[in-house]
């Protein structure tokens, strides 16, 4: 059983919608208790990072996901923000991150953007740097479906899963052991991202 992760952000229902068609399990949750019982774990995101810390941390919901990633390494899923927040900090807000996969959030650098603007929206391709299963049997030069501002600097090279240009390379999606994370939307980049998904629920 997959469990969504509902703390106010999110497109669950696109999320949920995809694995409906394709016939796979998974209920939405909200409390520590019902994400106690997760045997893995999709943490969509919409929104600011300082607001999306603020509500794991107001829910409660925080402490029980460092138990199940960290302690019983249950394999999860961020999504946008969703990894961004699993980052150390971030230029967008003052709070600390998760701290999960060390590294830093950071501001695009608009002087060397192909169109000098923000946020980076669109469809793009990626580069995929190691293979975990996840990016199966994707079509990388369709791409997936992106709207950021802040990309994700990791500290370890090792810990990258795809990289994507717009204006300079950066890190789109990122892997460490039981915990992956998309910049790009799975739920709005159609047969690719639907792939993702139904890969992340087949690891």
């Amino acid at each position: 059983m997959i469990s969504i992760v509902d703390y106010g952000s999110g497109n669950i229902r696109a999320i949920g919608n995809i694995y409906d068609r394709a016939k796979i399990e998974y209920n939405v949750v909200s409390t520590a208790t019902e994400l106690s019982k997760a045997k893995k774990i999709i943490l969509p995101g919409v929104g600011a990072f300082d607001e999306t810390i603020e509500k794991l941390n107001s829910s409660g919901l925080k402490a029980i996901l460092d138990k199940k990633v960290l302690e019983e390494m249950t394999p999860i899923l961020g999504i946008c923000v969703g990894m961004q927040i699993m980052a150390n900090s971030s230029d967008e807000g003052v709070q600390n991150g998760l701290g999960w996969i060390p590294g830093k959030v950071k501001l695009f650098d608009t002087s060397i953007l192909q169109k000098p603007k923000i946020p980076h929206l669109g469809w793009n391709t990626v580069d995929i740097i190691k293979d975990t299963g996840l990016l199966r049997s994707i079509d990388s030069e369709q791409g997936f479906y992106f709207i950021h501002s802040y990309y994700y600097e990791v500290e370890n090279e090792s810990d990258i899963l795809t990289k994507t240009f717009y204006g300079d390379n950066f890190t789109s999606s990122i892997n460490r052991d039981n915990i992956y994370g998309t910049q790009f939307h799975p739920e709005k980049s159609h047969s690719n991202g639907m792939k993702v998904l139904i890969n992340f629920a087949e690891l």
